[in-house]
């Protein structure tokens, strides 16, 4: 027998729904100048959770000072930190001079905040001594803990793995905040001695987007347009496929398995969902892919063809 035209109808229903959600989710982190992944990636869990959390900005390169297990004393290591971190501001002063050149006495005076800058940083850093010291010292613990062949294999030790990633990361994580605040005040300093809000914005454009940025801004536009795909029927199975690789990916971030993961029941239901709409061609009898199957070349990834498929043979 046919499939029922109310079947056809729920399936169409399934498929707006879905890209209403993916849509309105992509196009509020456009919207929102101050959403960030950050902290998805920071609650991620299992075996990928270092791949994810390597986006997550950084102030200066503190994973491979401080955060290293190098060998180097505390002093040497925040020393060389430090320098990361002066060397960031000094690039983001010279990109901000191409962009509006400052006069001899304008900039002699932004050198001068920037030399403020670093010893007001190092004066920080100096007053952290201790906690430096026991953090790197749990950074080398952990290290122990990592290769131990029952770190992998005893939930248990996963667990505590996990659990102390976790707080050595909130300690680094509240330094660096530290740290970038001066930054901050920094280049305020250097905003209130341009002559105009013209000056000031192209200065500010001089910023290099972070990796975190860019990757947000792929994901939420990906998201805008898989869902309004969804919506209109265009391209109906690339896109729910391109749907249910995205859900994984945020599966992936707490595999239940892993100590700590939080539950992902939505996303797997949502991932049912799209599997349905990929795997039937509902798009080709409701969307405009119907219109379009005369001329896409990718037709057969469109789900165009006609009722009858559904028909017995």
């Amino acid at each position: 027998m046919r499939l029922p035209i109310i079947a056809i109808a729920a399936l169409a229903f399934l498929r707006i729904v879905c890209g209403l959600h993916f849509f309105l989710e992509g196009f509020a982190h456009l919207r929102d100048p101050e959403w960030s992944s950050a902290g998805f990636r920071k609650a991620a869990v299992g075996p990928l959770a270092d791949w994810y959390r390597s986006a997550l900005p950084q102030t200066g390169d503190w994973s491979g000072t401080l955060g290293a297990v190098d060998g180097r004393s505390v002093d040497e290591a925040s020393k060389a930190w430090q320098q990361t971190v002066v060397d960031s501001w000094q690039r983001l002063f010279e990109a901000r001079i191409k962009k509006v050149p400052l006069a001899a006495d304008a900039r002699a005076a932004a050198e001068k905040s920037l030399e403020t800058a670093r010893a007001e940083l190092a004066d920080y850093a100096q007053s952290l001594e201790d906690d430096l010291t026991d953090y790197r010292l749990q950074v080398a613990r952990l290290g122990v803990m990592e290769r131990k062949p029952e770190a992998a294999e005893i939930p248990f030790e996963r667990e505590r793995v996990a659990k102390k990633k976790k707080e050595l990361g909130a300690q680094a994580a509240s330094w660096m905040k530290d740290a970038a605040a001066i930054g901050h005040k920094l280049t305020a300093e250097w905003d209130a001695q341009l002559p105009s809000d013209a000056d000031r914005g192209r200065a500010g454009s001089a910023a290099e987007p972070t990796k975190l940025w860019r990757a947000d801004r792929f994901v939420s536009w990906s998201l805008v347009t898989i869902g309004a795909c969804l919506v209109l029927g265009v391209l109906t199975k690339f896109n729910a496929m391109g749907g249910v690789f995205f859900l994984l990916s945020v599966i992936a971030t707490q595999p239940f398995w892993a100590a700590g993961a939080q539950s992902t029941y939505d996303q797997w239901v949502e991932v049912a969902a799209l599997l349905v709409i990929a795997s039937l061609p509902t798009g080709g009898w409701t969307g405009l892919d119907y219109f379009l199957k005369k001329w896409c070349p990718l037709s057969s990834c469109c789900g165009t063809s006609q009722p009858s498929c559904c028909t017995p043979s």
